[in-house]
């Protein structure tokens, strides 16, 4: 409570997965973050005791500390490690404080995580899936090293496990893999292809954002088309194009573009990802297509999403516009990780009804 100035608005820094993050300071001087659970969420218990189970057993330079925690009455509270430079989002998708991302720091960016996805993966006690990987996850220290956070998510997966199917898919939409999103298969190339994209991202500057009319507009098809055409460097973000090494960023795309593609067996496991990156002579094979629209105008777009199982549904990430926009579309079940229940169910020509028992025809 001291620490944070009795969780004063001034200290807030954030908003994490379940609750608000606020910057606090020890007695003898160390900053520290501190996460607050939110009282009223029951998801967010689950990925309290999800957090503690996981980061408390890792230690690697690229994956954020985990210092303490605090479970007493309703309050639950974990303290990590003060990151000054927050997060990858806040200065690669900001012009202005997009200029402190020279190539060479991203670079240095796309190894880090690289690496600590690596360790999660292999060379850990446990072996871990992120499920959430993307730039608000990715903290940044004083000196822009990166590190992984938020392990709310996260599953530990057995020795024999390659993949796990689950009922309730988890994560934010941009980064999840086709075969998480529509199927609920999960495994370590899920990471791969979240990796892929922020690879992407880190390079053009530009989140992947979701576009229905025309799927190339998003950020994979839109690489996709410049790889073919020979114009890679036209995805390149201008902030950085007067410094950057030609031959570093084809190579980090032509690895995003492997990370992203459409079947999980194509994309390479993380250990060849870092020898790719780390090794100029390392050979690198041609990409397939990705998914810029899951194979059938599924466009994935930035939108929280903590819970929902979903067959034949097509996301848009303004809904009031799917609602105007005279179309029919199948839903299943769809919860928004905003805080706000998002239960859509309906029937192909048939009306939408939202949680609140407001009927809306769609026709």
């Amino acid at each position: 409570m001291e620490a944070t100035h009795n969780f004063a608005k001034t200290n807030i820094l954030g908003k994490g997965g379940f609750g608000l993050v606020y910057k606090g300071k020890l007695a003898e001087g160390r900053e520290i973050a501190v996460k607050r659970l939110s009282r009223n969420s029951t998801q967010g218990i689950d990925e309290f005791e999800n957090e503690v189970a996981f980061i408390a057993k890792l230690q690697h330079c690229n994956l954020v500390r985990l210092l303490g925690y605090c479970i007493k009455g309703d309050e639950k509270i974990l303290v990590y490690e003060y990151m000054p430079n927050r997060s990858l989002d806040a200065f690669l998708f900001d012009k202005e404080k997009g200029d402190h991302l020279d190539w060479k720091t991203r670079f240095h960016i796309i190894e880090g995580i690289a690496r600590g996805l690596l360790y999660l993966h292999q060379d850990s006690r446990l072996r871990i899936i992120h499920r959430d990987l993307k730039a608000s996850n990715i903290l940044l220290d004083i000196e822009m090293n990166p590190k992984i956070s938020d392990f709310g998510l996260a599953r530990n997966f057995g020795d024999r496990e390659t993949m796990i199917k689950t009922r309730k898919v988890v994560g934010t939409y941009g980064y999840m893999a086709p075969e998480y999103a529509l199927d609920g298969v999960f495994s370590m190339k899920s990471d791969v292809f979240s990796f892929g994209v922020l690879i992407l991202e880190i390079i053009s500057g530009q989140r992947n954002r979701v576009f229905l009319s025309n799927p190339h507009l998003l950020l994979l098809g839109r690489a996709w088309r410049l790889w073919n055409d020979g114009k890679v460097l036209d995805l390149l973000d201008p902030l950085i194009c007067n410094s950057f090494s030609v031959t570093q960023v084809m190579r980090c795309l032509n690895i995003g573009l492997l990370c992203v593609q459409e079947k999980a067996e194509d994309r390479p496991i993380m250990s060849s990802v870092v020898i790719m990156i780390g090794n100029d002579d390392a050979p690198l094979l041609e990409p397939k297509e990705p998914v810029m629209g899951y194979a059938f105008g599924f466009i994935m777009s930035n939108l929280e999403i903590h819970g929902f199982w979903m067959r034949d549904v097509l996301f848009h990430y303004d809904m009031e516009q799917w609602f105007d926009s005279n179309k029919s579309w199948d839903f299943d079940f769809v919860y928004m990780g905003n805080g706000k229940a998002c239960d859509i169910l309906a029937e192909r020509g048939g009306s939408v009804r939202m949680h609140n028992g407001v009927d809306r025809d769609f026709v």
